[in-house]
């Protein structure tokens, strides 16, 4: 049979618990392991970008020294000291941080999406001769004769099994297009505005 005086003692039982305004130790090991986390993807970012980075110049250098060790063990000592450098940051540097990479990473994978599509556009080049039609109708300028050349090298390395020196021509010259036809659109959408002010 349950005890009827169990519990009824006469005070509450929050009464004696001390308020505590600081974070508790589990959002500090969150917070911790986030920093390490983004120390890490600096870590990881070509050396250029890292410099490009506003920072404090003790925090860039344990990046840029983690970068050069490729000892497993040093480097993860060092990893360490990277995310302790990383909790030294206040919020607004690391706001700066986490927006640069951001951006970097809508970038890439933008440019990731535009690379792809140009290595397909390649390969029905030299699967077909009508992808050939269709890229001379959207880019007249091209040097035809000079296209169908690498083309038919591009098959010829292929069937061979040589190295892929027209193959990757091809490329070249459709990222050229590509970035072309970029430019002179954005060219036109800057130039849209001053004509519709001129009628």
């Amino acid at each position: 049979m349950p005890n009827a005086n169990r519990g009824a003692v006469g005070f509450q039982s929050t009464e004696f618990e001390q308020e505590y305004d600081r974070p508790s130790k589990s959002q500090l090991k969150r917070e911790m392991t986030a920093l390490q986390k983004l120390g890490a993807e600096l870590v990881a970012e070509a050396r250029d970008r890292v410099k490009r980075i506003p920072m404090p110049e003790d925090v860039r250098e344990a990046i840029l020294i983690c970068q050069q060790i490729s000892d497993h063990e040093g480097r993860r000592r060092q990893l360490q000291y990277v995310g302790k450098k990383m909790r030294t940051l206040d919020a607004d540097e690391l706001a700066i941080i986490q927006t640069t990479m951001d951006s970097w990473k809508g970038l890439s994978k933008s440019e990731t999406a535009a690379l792809h599509a140009l290595e397909r556009q390649r390969d029905k080049l030299l699967a077909n001769d009508e992808a050939l039609t269709a890229l001379l109708a959207r880019y007249p300028q091209v040097d035809v004769q000079h296209l169908r050349t690498l083309i038919r090298n591009a098959r010829k390395e292929q069937a061979e099994n040589k190295p892929p020196k027209a193959y990757r021509e091809i490329y070249q010259l459709l990222k050229s297009l590509h970035a072309g036809s970029k430019a002179s659109a954005q060219t036109d959408n800057e130039a849209e505005p001053e004509s519709d002010e001129e009628e």
